[in-house]
């Protein structure tokens, strides 16, 4: 249903204007507008299903639903903070632009967030927001191409896909320029590669590639990014997890940590592909290894059954750096709960990730609760 209601919004504006002109229209030509206009329509992923709630609904409404549109509201004047270039990878609080670039960052989660009050609710200061931000971060932010910078960014290809429908053609022309250039970067830098893939084009740096080449693909509907996406996100779990699923990230760091920090991006890039009923889950790569096997593998340590103790032979140096300088996490037993949001999304691709879900976190993020409310069954 959504895809028709998105095709009334465009159409809307521009009815006037087609019949004005329609007499000097050949019959081809108009069949021909409308296939593009229906094309288009159908351009967004809408990896979040909740529909717009009704007026009584939202008084009742989740008190998560009611924390994220508050939340957003205290935002509504605030100036973007969009910058041309992030930098967190590698460096430690307070080094280089780390801290500006975390500020900024908080740009991208508001993005999703107010595209969701949005959605939720159909206030226009909401949908305001997202374009006064969106604007101004597509026609600032120049890509690096490192993912451990860039993975921020799809909070803004989230509320690109919940609003394109709606935006002013300016924002959403704009938008979309960045998105292709995003994706097809990465696409490139990969393919650029030798195989078979090493180094940071095996471990979870390739994860956040591959998520973000999906996301921008699906959300564009681009058939020749799509097929690519699908290629490389085989390619990698054939290189980064093993039959029994076990990750190259587990070996490299010897923390679970990372196997989280490597599989979220993995999902996040699953529930893309779901929209458009791909199942990548349980798409099995050459090796056998799937998705799936990783989060098995990962399951009685989120549960507990399992214990770990985090980066004791860390073969990367960084890592003993973030420990010295007393960063939580980096020694000690592993945390379930740091995969929470991990299982939560899990458990929207599959229903009996949701016991392991509601272990870890009786409710799931504030975002992930009005985005996608219910888990899969």
């Amino acid at each position: 249903m959504q895809p028709v209601r998105m095709l009334k919004t465009r159409l809307a504006p521009s009815t006037g204007t087609a019949r004005k002109f329609a007499s000097r229209m050949t019959a081809t030509s108009i069949l021909a507008s409308f296939a593009m206009l229906s094309l288009h329509a159908h351009a967004a992923m809408n990896l979040c299903a909740a529909p717009a709630l009704q007026t009584s609904e939202r008084t009742n409404s989740d008190p998560g639903v009611k924390a994220l549109v508050s939340n957003v509201q205290a935002h509504l004047n605030e100036p973007a903070h969009a910058v041309r270039q992030l930098h967190t990878e590698g460096t430690l609080p307070h080094e280089g632009i780390y801290d500006q670039s975390k500020e900024a960052e908080k740009d991208l989660d508001l993005l999703r967030d107010a595209a969701l009050a949005w959605r939720a609710t159909s206030d226009d200061r909401y949908l305001k927001l997202v374009d006064r931000l969106l604007y101004a971060w597509v026609t600032t932010y120049q890509p690096s191409f490192n993912p451990i910078d860039e993975t921020p960014f799809e909070g803004l290809i989230l509320a690109y896909d919940m609003t394109a429908s709606a935006l002013p053609v300016k924002t959403r022309n704009a938008t979309m320029t960045f998105l292709a250039k995003l994706a097809n970067g990465y696409i490139a830098q990969i393919d650029a590669q030798q195989r078979p893939l090493t180094g940071t084009f095996r471990n979870n740096w390739q994860s956040h590639r591959v998520k973000l080449i999906a996301m921008a693909a699906f959300t564009l509907d681009n058939r020749k990014m799509i097929e690519a996406a699908q290629r490389l996100y085989v390619e990698h779990v054939n290189d980064n997890i093993a039959p029994d699923g076990t990750t190259v990230d587990f070996g490299e760091r010897d923390a679970l940590h990372y196997v989280t920090y490597d599989l979220q991006p993995l999902v996040t890039a699953a529930l893309a592909a779901r929209r458009h009923n791909r199942n990548w889950l349980n798409e099995r790569a050459p090796s056998g290894a799937t998705l799936a096997a990783a989060l098995n593998w990962l399951t009685p340590y989120a549960t507990g059954a399992k214990t770990h103790d985090e980066f004791v032979r860390s073969t990367v140096p960084f890592d003993a750096k973030r420990r010295e300088a007393g960063l939580p996490g980096y020694s000690g037993q592993w945390d379930p709960k740091n995969a929470a949001e991990l299982y939560h999304l899990a458990a929207r691709l599959d229903g009996r990730y949701t016991p392991v879900a509601l272990k870890l976190a009786p409710t799931p993020p504030a975002w992930l609760a009005v985005c996608l409310p219910l888990p899969a069954r």
